[in-house]
């Protein structure tokens, strides 16, 4: 599903809603038929890959704390985290050895992107929410992620669960 609208109409806005970061005013969200304001949100937020335009990713931590941060809160065994970074790595198109080690502000832009992306999928979330993740990226870069993107959708059979804005 796409979100398209004027800059400032509640696109964002929307999207956070959805991700329980902002409490609606009025009307309901559901997901799978279920109100998300009865729903705990930080299982909620658990089961849904957010990537922003800012790719949010945390300065002070490696790329591999980055992607695994979440499924080391979920418990994942450490064997399996470490097989998912990597195949979650080789998705985006980023080379572990030359990246897992390194903080955010030693990549560009578009690698960043690529992290945040990587991220998102770490748990393999039933939705996947971006806000604009590829508004600051070079055209080239922008036009390949959006390429592996589509198909990320068909392979990992996501179809109906992404949202873009």
């Amino acid at each position: 599903m796409a979100i398209i609208g004027e800059s400032g109409c509640g696109k964002t806005t929307l999207l956070k809603m959805i991700n329980c970061l902002i409490k609606p005013t009025s009307g309901t969200i559901c997901i799978d038929g279920k109100d998300i304001a009865a729903m705990d949100e930080v299982t909620l937020r658990r089961r849904i890959g957010y990537v922003i335009q800012q790719t949010g990713l945390f300065p002070h931590m490696t790329i591999r704390e980055n992607i695994e941060l979440i499924p080391r809160l979920e418990k994942m065994p450490l064997k399996d985290r470490e097989e998912n970074t990597k195949r979650l790595m080789q998705m985006v198109g980023l080379d572990c050895n030359e990246f897992l080690d390194r903080y955010p502000t030693e990549l560009s832009g578009g690698q960043q992107q690529r992290v945040g992306v990587a991220r998102a999928f770490a748990t393999d979330p039933d939705i996947i929410l971006m806000d604009e993740p590829f508004s600051a990226l070079d055209p080239m870069t922008r036009s390949d992620l959006q390429d592996e993107l589509v198909l990320l959708q068909g392979k990992l059979k996501k179809n109906n669960h992404f949202r873009y804005t």
